[in-house]
């Protein structure tokens, strides 16, 4: 056992010891969480290892509700090419297990992964039997690796990214991550810098793939117009209305916002705000901040079984997996996280709609996205509340300019769409 894995599994088993009381004791004592912790801790439901008839078996790990849409395309693509497989998904969060089990249905058990405790991994793995581990984006967890190669389960990392806040670290304890990534067997990155950055951290290069970005086919299949029908209706938005959306915003962004807005409404003052925060628990401050400058708002759930709208123009969202769907019916739309240096947000998921998208500086961790979008002409970038209502202003002012742009970050988008099936042929190597 490599001296780096010994320190990392003595230092887990001691993190283990330290916070397992503590959070078993509050399952029990507040009632919840009970079957999050089970699985947790390895206590995977016969139930559903009974489920895994197939061959080969596949375990897909996708951390949240982002990798959970791509492991959709990437499972879509997997089966066209490979019969008769099975496949068991695990995710890190209550929403993320919610959407898969949305998008999945019955046809593929959904589970929360694991702690990565090498005792806890070892169970799992001897329970589900995988042939192949799918590890998505950039989950890459040291035990669960190490002990899926010592029992013969191949490896993959695809729709690979590293983003630039991240690699400084990785490089830092390069390593202990070179003898981590020892146990992948092929690494399907998105881009170039992507796999330059997995080989600077220590992965072979003899087996660094670039297939691209997954997200684009899932994109390219989810835009059905009715809903933007269902969302018009639902939140009572007639199509003449000009609606601002801020989508994915970060503490920070709504005063930001709200600045912009006021200046929009100058000139359009029946404009919609919605506001759709990247963390849903943040609504009552939001709403705080709303009052405070003179507005009054509504929330998304007070629409909800049939409920009309009132007369207020801003809207919060505090709903899980419905921004897609409001980017449908967007005028002007903002991409959160980007104002404030976080690394930004998918543009893309507004883009595929035919919008023009607009961001701040920070975005790091989607530089590609918004390389592609800058070179249809449909990504704006802007530095402050003014020069982001300016800016609006000017395209709310040339609605056929607006349009055509974002038309053409559509078919760039839709251009590249392929990703999926060139991951799941890098999958495929390691079966047959």
């Amino acid at each position: 056992m490599n001296i780096f894995y010994r320190l990392y599994v003595f230092l887990s088993f001691g993190l283990f010891l330290i916070l397992f009381p503590a959070a078993w004791a509050y399952t029990r004592i507040a009632g919840l969480y009970r079957p999050h912790l089970n699985e947790r801790l390895g206590f995977i439901p016969p139930v559903i290892t009974r489920r895994l008839s197939g061959f080969p078996r596949i375990w897909i790990h996708a951390a949240s509700i982002g990798e959970v849409r791509v492991a959709a395309s990437v499972v879509k693509a997997i089966r066209s090419m490979i019969s008769g497989c099975s496949f068991i998904l695990s995710t890190n969060t209550p929403h993320g297990r919610k959407i898969a089990e949305e998008l999945f249905s019955e046809n593929i058990p959904v589970i929360f992964a694991p702690i990565d405790f090498v005792l806890i991994i070892r169970k799992v793995l001897k329970d589900v039997k995988p042939d192949v581990i799918i590890f998505l984006e950039t989950e890459i967890w040291p035990a669960w690796l190490f002990e899926a190669r010592r029992m013969g389960i191949k490896t993959a990392l695809i729709n690979g990214r590293i983003s630039p806040r991240s690699i400084g670290n990785y490089i830092r304890m390069r390593r202990f991550f070179c003898e981590v990534l020892k146990n992948i067997d092929i690494f399907s990155m998105i881009s170039e810098i992507d796999a330059e950055r997995i080989k600077a951290i220590g992965a072979d290069p003899l087996k660094v793939e670039i297939n691209g970005n997954a997200k684009y086919d899932l994109l390219g299949t989810d835009t059905d117009h009715l809903f933007e029908k269902e969302i018009r209706k639902s939140l009572n938005i007639d199509e003449s209305q000009c609606v601002f959306v801020a989508g994915s915003t970060r503490t920070g962004e709504e005063e930001l916002i709200l600045e912009a807005y006021e200046i929009i409404l100058e000139s359009f003052k029946d404009t919609i705000l919605i506001i759709a925060p990247r963390h849903i628990e943040r609504t009552p401050d939001i709403g705080s901040l709303i009052k405070s400058r003179g507005y009054n708002f509504q929330m998304r759930t007070s629409l909800q079984d049939g409920r009309e709208r009132r007369k207020e123009n801003i809207l919060i969202i505090d709903t899980f997996g419905e921004l897609f769907k409001i980017y449908s019916i967007g005028t002007i739309i903002f991409c959160g996280a980007s104002l404030v240096p976080l690394g930004g947000q998918n543009p893309l998921e507004p883009a595929v709609w035919g919008k023009m998208v607009f961001y701040g500086p920070s975005m790091e961790d989607f530089s590609e996205a918004r390389l592609l979008l800058e070179r249809a002409g449909a990504g704006v970038l802007v530095t402050s509340p003014e020069m982001l209502a300016e800016k609006a202003l000017w395209f709310l002012d040339h609605p056929e300019e607006l349009k055509a742009r974002g038309r053409q970050a559509r078919e760039e988008i839709l251009i590249n769409i392929g990703a999926a099936e060139r991951h799941a042929k890098a999958v495929k190597k390691l079966i047959v």
